[in-house]
């Protein structure tokens, strides 16, 4: 079998997609109370992982070359800081709607992304360094932030109620 580029692209594009269409599940399912509570005694809560999530998503607008960033502001609470540290944060609802903004942006420049673009640099990575690892490119960053989505959602699912 002969791999082509555009198949390694559908495989990373299909797990982002994969995972984040787990997030939106489980967001839809969960009451938002459910989002405030911790994911385990003494662990981060539900609200503190969505919101991290929106953070990191939406700097892969700027990594990827694809426009300034939508919500900087999440930096601060979500990045910066730990949960519970008495910084403000966005309600569990804004940060909801601010999930589907920026995935929805990066979606559509995904759907429009050739196979090609997906193996040059990232802007994480100066232009020495990815000529030494090549593979420091976009569809790895991509993949990266699946499994990244993916070992948060771990965590969230946890505040599903046990039957």
């Amino acid at each position: 079998m002969n791999a082509s580029p555009a198949l390694f692209v559908k495989m990373g594009v299909d797990a982002w997609h994969a995972q984040n269409s787990r997030v939106e599940k489980l967001l839809n399912e969960l009451p938002e109370s459910r989002l405030e509570a911790e994911t385990a005694p003494g662990r981060n809560t539900g609200k503190y992982l969505l919101g991290h999530l929106v953070a990191v998503s939406d700097r892969m607008l700027e990594t990827l070359g694809w426009g300034p960033r939508l919500h900087p502001e999440l930096d601060e609470p979500f990045l910066l800081n730990p949960d519970r540290s008495g910084i403000a944060m966005p309600s569990v609802a804004e940060l909801k709607q601010h999930w589907k903004e920026v995935n929805d942006k990066l979606n559509a420049h995904i759907a429009r992304a050739q196979p090609e673009e997906w193996f040059s640099r990232h802007l994480s990575v100066s232009e020495d360094d990815f000529a030494k690892e090549p593979h420091r490119n976009k569809l790895n960053l991509l993949i990266n932030r699946a499994v990244h989505t993916g070992m948060h959602l771990g965590q969230m699912n946890y505040l599903t109620e046990k039957k």
